[in-house]
């Protein structure tokens, strides 16, 4: 099995750098890095990752090398991929197969190689990995025992798997922890959508009609950080419940077809397709900026795009422009991907320091239990989010109170 394939070593210095950046910033991390080194509780463990390819992400890679973990990396997003960070990690010795850039048939092979080594617990972000040992490739799942999902997108892809009775391993929704969705998804995507919108097109968002499109965690954040930013936020959701709540948070609701011409930037965070469509588009304002905060580039329709544009043209670096029959031009950053990976950093240190600390815990739970798991989606256990949220106030010096037996008892009784 070829040890990497990435796109240049001698970049390896700069990826270096970043991620001692990151190691100084994720505290949870680096505890559990020096517990590892001390226990080795992934000795002779093989593990395959898929997640974006960034400073953070290499961090976590480390941290179950130095758990003792065989690890083979490949990224999640054909974008996302940091070229000097990949070059780090191979420079560490470990198996990297992935490039900033690469054509979808590349990607592909990155996937497959990163499974060759038959994999014993899988890290996977979007279900890439899963997919792949599902359909071209099951003989690579020989050895799995089961594995963990980091997003929305990925646990939605498991659940329709599980429900068609397919699901080969148990695998654990880390996305649904506590100490992910509800602040990764929520601080973590508001502040780095935001970031990267800002970074790329260099315009004030104060003033600005903001389309939010879904009000889930991700949709929460992104909301309220525009909100705080200054803009006129609308929001567009197909739930009553969540239309309720965005309604009581603050913001306007109504449907896409009535935000499209209202809208200055629209953020779509749904996990759904086509949530934005041509003809939605054929009633936007010009120059309007269209941005994609979900896994897969298929929430604002490209495809449609692409087919329907007259002229085509880079406007600013990481941004295209489409001019449409009616002669105004829509704008799109980062060709509908993940804004705010594949055009920026992605989410903070202290954030992804939270959701990696359960990914890191959770294929341990895989481990410790291989072998008694159905091949379903798993909940995170209790235990972990509870681990992680204590650790995480004490790397803040903050001390909360505690329960007393009594109240424990009360708490406990029905006869009160």
């Amino acid at each position: 099995m070829a040890k990497y394939d990435i796109r240049d070593i001698s970049l390896a210095p700069s990826g270096h750098e970043k991620i001692q950046w990151v190691r100084y910033n994720m505290p949870l991390l680096k505890g559990l890095e020096e517990e590892f080194i001390k226990t080795k509780p992934f000795e002779g463990v093989k593990i395959s990752l898929s997640v974006h390819l960034e400073a953070k992400t290499a961090y976590l890679c480390l941290v179950l090398s130095a758990g003792g973990a065989e690890m083979s990396v490949t990224g999640s997003n054909v974008l996302s991929t940091q070229d000097d960070v990949a070059a780090a990690l191979a420079d560490s010795g470990l198996a990297v197969f992935a490039y900033h850039g690469a054509t979808e048939e590349e990607y592909n092979r990155h996937i497959e190689m990163c499974l060759e080594h038959k994999p014993n617990i899988i890290i996977d972000d979007g279900g890439d990995l899963v997919g792949m040992l599902h359909t071209k490739r099951p003989d690579l799942a020989e050895e799995v025992w089961g594995g963990c999902e980091e997003t929305t997108t990925g646990v939605i892809r498991l659940k329709a798997m599980e429900k068609e009775g397919i699901l080969k391993f148990p695998m654990v929704a880390v996305n649904d922890a506590d100490c992910k969705h509800l602040f990764d998804n929520r601080y973590g995507t508001g502040q780095s959508v935001w970031d990267s919108i800002m970074r790329n097109t260099n315009l004030i968002i104060a003033a600005k009609t903001v389309v939010v499109v879904g009000y889930g965690w991700c949709g929460r954040g992104i909301a309220m950080r525009a909100d705080a930013l200054g803009a006129r936020v609308i929001v567009t959701e197909v739930n009553p419940v969540k239309a309720i709540e965005a309604r009581m948070d603050g913001y306007t609701v109504m449907p896409m077809a009535k935000a499209a011409p209202l809208g200055d930037i629209f953020v779509s965070a749904t996990g759904c397709c086509k949530t934005i469509t041509l003809a939605n588009m054929l009633t936007m304002k010009d120059r309007a900026i269209l941005t994609n905060a979900g896994h897969f580039n298929c929430e604002v329709d490209m495809e449609a795009l692409e087919a329907a544009a007259l002229e085509k043209k880079e406007t600013r670096h990481n941004i295209m422009g489409y001019r449409l029959s009616n002669g105004r031009w829509v704008n799109v950053i980062a060709e509908g991907r993940l804004v705010n990976i594949a055009a920026a950093d992605g989410h903070p240190a202290e954030i992804m320091d939270m959701s990696f600390a359960v990914q890191a815990l959770s294929a341990m739970y895989v481990k410790d239990n291989h072998g008694k798991l159905e091949n379903k989606v798993i909940d995170v256990s209790g235990e972990i989010d509870d681990l992680v949220a204590r650790r995480k106030l004490a790397a803040w010096d903050i001390e909360i109170d505690q329960l007393t037996d009594e109240q424990k008892a009360y708490l406990g009784s029905w006869n009160v």
